[in-house]
């Protein structure tokens, strides 16, 4: 990285420089030498370009240093006792590096057959990705099977949003909407992902369609983007519903903390609907991390299989 872009800019390709040298690949005790196979490009990412994050479970990038996130890599030379050539494994802080020296105790062996050899479903469906929709729905969504709840999820053709509608379905609830950006889009989430319905929030209208496809209200809100379809969707929540705040990427470029403050009315609106909205974070249940990693692979085997 070259430069930040400041809390207000967007980022442009002038902030980045891509440099090549070599590595040497002489490893001290403990050490290994990976390959990268697949790097994790996500929006919290954002976060990490300004000088705070606003955070203190992740740190800024540091100017003119090799970036880092989530990544997955196969170890070619080891001196760690714990791993050997061949592994696969994967780090939170992984070097944007086509291969990289890194202490292997910061490194965890992850299994390929857990998804049946495709790597690069364990930094999504199978990895954090796939973890912060399971556990946020499951635990911040108060699913209650066969109770006809509804679920809406904005940002619902990414990454966390595809899951989080259809992770939703699995655990019980009964009809999941979908807003997303294009028309396209909204296809392939209702012909692909199943989500019954899927609304382009670029058209006009977006609360009355909402209101036609949730007549009864909206249970569950799994909010991936604040700002005004927030707004919007929390209009035409129901008493005693949630929302699970995964994120806001709508306020990424902006100087906000984060979660963004709300405005009066949908404050109001919380508070007398008593409408829980915590900050999910799914650092917060890693011990239940093992267990989810293997319930995402069989929903993703499940789903090939019958594809």
């Amino acid at each position: 990285m070259l430069l930040y872009p400041g809390n207000h800019g967007e980022p442009v390709a002038e902030n980045f420089r891509l440099e090549e040298g070599e590595l040497s690949e002489e490893l001290i005790d403990g050490q290994v030498l990976a390959k990268t196979l697949y790097i994790s490009v996500d929006p919290y990412l954002r976060c990490r370009m300004n000088e705070d994050t606003g955070t203190d479970y992740i740190q800024p990038w540091k100017v003119s240093e090799v970036l880092d996130s989530g990544g997955i890599g196969v170890i070619e030379l080891s001196k760690n006792g714990h791993l050997k050539v061949g592994d696969i494994v994967t780090s939170f802080n992984w070097p944007w590096q086509t291969k990289c020296i890194l202490d292997g105790s910061t490194l965890k062996k992850v299994d390929p057959n857990l998804v049946d050899g495709h790597l690069s479903h364990l930094l999504g469906a199978v990895g954090m990705t796939g973890l912060t929709a399971f556990l946020g729905v499951k635990e911040k969504g108060h699913v209650i099977p066969e109770t006809n709840q509804t679920v809406v999820v904005s940002g619902a053709a990414g990454a966390c949003g595809s899951l989080a509608g259809q992770i939703g379905h699995l655990l019980g609830c009964s009809h999941i909407v979908g807003i997303c950006g294009t028309n396209e889009k909204c296809a392939v989430l209702t012909s692909e992902l199943g989500f019954d319905e899927a609304l382009n929030y670029k058209e006009p209208g977006l609360g009355e369609r909402l209101r036609v496809c949730c007549p009864d209200g909206v249970d569950i809100y799994f909010d991936n983007v604040g700002g005004e379809i927030s707004d919007i969707v929390i209009s035409q929540m129901k008493k005693s519903s949630h929302v699970i705040l995964c994120g806001q990427i709508s306020q990424y470029n902006k100087d906000v903390p984060y979660p963004p403050p709300l405005n009066p009315q949908t404050d109001s609106i919380l508070k007398e609907r008593n409408i829980t909205r915590e900050r999910f974070l799914v650092l917060n249940y890693l011990d239940q991390e093992e267990s989810a990693i293997v319930q995402l692979s069989e929903w993703v085997k499940d789903w090939k299989a019958e594809g």
